[in-house]
């Protein structure tokens, strides 16, 4: 069977560390604005990749920071 993962547990925690900061950035700091939005966005997808441990990008390129099994 195929592992659907490609993001390593480092990257993981790392993704969602930084996705919770720029989503709170995008909440507290700038509220309002479309950069408010923006920023709300690309966090969560952040965050998202981290919880889930795929990204879309990383597949894309071929890239692999999780160990095979």
């Amino acid at each position: 069977m195929k592992s659907w993962r490609n993001v390593g547990s480092t990257d993981q925690a790392i993704r969602i560390i930084v996705g919770l900061a720029i989503v709170g950035a995008g909440l507290f700091f700038v509220h309002g604005h479309v950069v408010s939005i923006v920023l709300d966005v690309v966090g969560a997808i952040v965050f998202l990749t981290g919880v889930t441990g795929f990204c879309a990008f990383y597949k894309l390129f071929g890239i692999r920071t999780c160990p095979r099994r």
